[in-house]
């Protein structure tokens, strides 16, 4: 019982910590209701229930869960239901009749920038620095369906976070999302 209210609480506080820091940086880029509503799907039993059982603390729940049940149901809900996912933008194609990435919209992919900033931040601790969230992409890169359009400006938003800072990714992400440069 001990561990479950451990579990409990630390998971609880791991997700309100994301929260509030996504929301942060959405606040920093401009686009205040996408921090507003960020993640707001991690408090349904599906995702919260699985965040309690799978907890470690050091690293998402849903990769503990995929260890034990060879996949996450709390991460199949999760996709579905957050468009800054890139895993959400993916569809049959009616020329190949296979699962293809399409391009997400350039404020889920600033929304997907603050929520990986904020993943770093929350699970590296004093070890984060501004290149964390480059390098954890750079380690997965072609593995994922991710459109190339979206990749590209995703690692474009990383590096210039890792080689100028976080000042200079928000204010670029303010001054060129509305204008369809990013």
């Amino acid at each position: 019982m001990d561990l479950l209210i451990k579990n409990f609480f630390g998971h609880l506080n791991t997700v309100m910590s994301h929260r509030n820091m996504v929301m942060i940086h959405c606040f920093k880029a401009g686009i205040i209701k996408r921090g507003l509503l960020h993640d707001l799907s991690k408090f349904s039993p599906t995702e919260f229930f699985a965040g309690v059982k799978y907890y470690q603390g050091m690293r998402s729940p849903n990769e503990r869960e995929r260890e034990v049940s060879g996949y996450s149901k709390a991460w199949l809900h999760h996709k579905g239901r957050n468009r800054h996912h890139f895993e959400y933008w993916t569809d049959y194609s009616m020329k190949t009749k296979m699962l293809e990435a399409v391009p997400m919209p350039d404020v889920y992919i600033c929304e997907m920038f603050c929520d990986r900033v904020a993943a770093s931040k929350i699970y590296k601790k004093k070890d984060y620095n501004d290149r964390c969230p480059l390098e954890y992409f750079l380690n997965g890169k072609g593995t994922r369906l991710i459109h190339p359009e979206t990749e590209e400006k995703l690692e474009f938003l990383l590096t210039l976070l890792a080689e100028k800072g976080e000042k200079a990714a928000f204010e670029y992400i303010r001054c060129n999302r509305r204008k369809g440069n990013l």
